[in-house]
């Protein structure tokens, strides 16, 4: 590896894709209980998670502060590798701002080395792939800096969509408002959301009905998709492995043999979308 590849445990990567990539823990708590994620989602126990989330647990998240990384990328440049980290969205969360502040310190230390910090514009898979991207970077020996470059240019190709079942954790969070969650309740109406340009989560279009919203998820795919060898598609969900099952069951009827990554979303921002989020990752044109 010519440098280090780290992201944290909101990217989503099971334990089969993690080669070249370290984690860093993320921390919550369950009912004022701390938790503490390390990143896996293979060790994850989702249908706990998102059973606790039905039944009215109260779980809340907080950002990685900047000695987090600190603390984290030391020992790496000391050793004498630059790093490339690739945050969660600066628009969902202060992780990146907390993660740059680490990178001008250790800069200023360190200044034979280098340190940069994606911001990937999304969470979950969406900063994952990119994670992904880095690290074939490093395998194959590309300079630090030129990697960088080509990591920040494929943010805007990260596509990233996604749908809820309940729009009452959106409304926790104030991504809807009260009277909305309500009446999207009542009419069964199910958002298609994505991380825009600036990294914000918004809706692009709504449906009437969850299978509606699943083929919807589908019809992004084939009007987004590039395809090609970088191509990758992930699946992740809040305990609805069936409705998994069939969003991966249309994607193939568009691009018939491509390989799917299904796994539970993680609890980072599992908390904020809830149970019965499904989102669609995959290489596209821009947002």
């Amino acid at each position: 590896m010519s440098f280090a590849v780290y992201v944290d445990g909101s990217a989503n990567l099971p334990g089969n894709m993690l080669d070249g990539i370290s984690l860093l823990p993320c921390e919550y708590t369950v009912d004022g209980k701390p938790q503490v994620y390390t990143g896996d989602v293979d060790h994850f126990d989702g249908r706990a998670y998102y059973d606790g989330l039905r039944n009215g647990r109260k779980i809340s998240t907080s950002l990685l502060n900047t000695q987090v990384f600190i603390t984290a990328f030391t020992p790496v440049l000391e050793s004498g590798q630059d790093i490339i980290y690739v945050s969660m969205s600066s628009g969902i969360s202060g992780t990146y701002n907390a993660a740059y502040a680490a990178s001008v310190e250790l800069m200023e230390s360190y200044p034979e080395r280098f340190v940069h910090i994606v911001d990937s514009h999304g969470c979950g898979f969406g900063n994952g792939l990119l994670a992904l991207k880095a690290a074939e970077l490093s395998r194959q020996g590309v300079d630090v800096r030129e990697a960088a470059a080509i990591v920040d240019a494929e943010v805007p190709h990260t596509c990233q969509y996604f749908t809820v079942d309940d729009l009452n954790f959106l409304k926790r969070t104030g991504r809807v408002s009260g009277a909305t969650a309500m009446i999207g309740t009542v009419l069964n109406i199910k958002p298609i959301l994505f991380g825009d340009s600036t990294g914000h989560i918004v809706a692009c279009t709504k449906v009437r009905g969850r299978r509606k919203s699943i083929e919807m998820l589908a019809e992004k795919y084939k009007e987004k998709k590039l395809d090609g060898p970088e191509q990758k598609i992930c699946i992740s969900h809040g305990d609805c492995l069936e409705d998994a099952e069939m969003l991966a069951g249309l994607v193939k009827q568009i691009t018939p043999g491509i390989p799917i990554t299904i796994c539970q979303h993680e609890p980072f921002s599992g908390a904020h979308v809830g149970p019965g989020m499904l989102g669609l990752f995959f290489r596209g044109v821009e947002r």
